[in-house]
């Protein structure tokens, strides 16, 4: 058996799963909202063993930041890329990259004014939080695989929803 047989497998988003997934639009989100939803998001990082940093950012302030396992301050690039990918689109980080990925194209060769990629990374991990319709913030994770970081963070938006 190989070191590889031993690692737990990856979770697997194709285009059509994270189109189809739920948007997280509620009728109102405040910052102590924000805080019971970083806490959920810790929790899982806690309970999962997982190295992960994860922000959650409301009309471009920083609302919640925990970093635990190897994280530190090399994940706040990553989690100001992949959030500003989620803003900018408007869904989540990993649907922007599985979309290039399925058209064939790179994020990064991208020629849209608009587009800045000395900040912007369409990695998995940014999914943004809509307040009745109207793109209020995003929740972030970083430091796993982009799957596993966007895994945690639906996971973390499913718990908080079904409190």
């Amino acid at each position: 058996m190989s070191a590889a047989d031993s690692l737990p497998s990856l979770p697997v988003f194709t285009v059509d799963d994270l189109e189809v997934a739920p948007v997280f639009d509620v009728e109102s989100f405040s910052k102590s909202d924000a805080l019971d939803l970083g806490v959920i998001a810790a929790d899982l990082v806690r309970s999962r063993g997982l190295d992960l940093a994860v922000d959650i950012v409301l009309a471009g302030d920083l609302v919640f930041r925990s970093k635990l396992g190897a994280t530190g301050p090399e994940n706040d690039f990553w989690l100001a890329g992949k959030a500003a990918v989620a803003v900018y689109f408007g869904v989540p980080s990993l649907l922007v990259r599985r979309r290039h990925e399925a058209a064939g194209t790179r994020f990064d060769e991208l020629d849209e004014p608009a587009v800045d990629h000395a900040v912007m990374r369409a990695h998995g991990g940014a999914i943004p939080l809509f307040v009745r319709g109207e793109l209020l913030g995003t929740l972030t994770a970083s430091g796993e695989p982009d799957v596993v970081d966007h895994k945690l963070a639906a996971d973390a938006l499913a718990a908080y929803l079904a409190r």
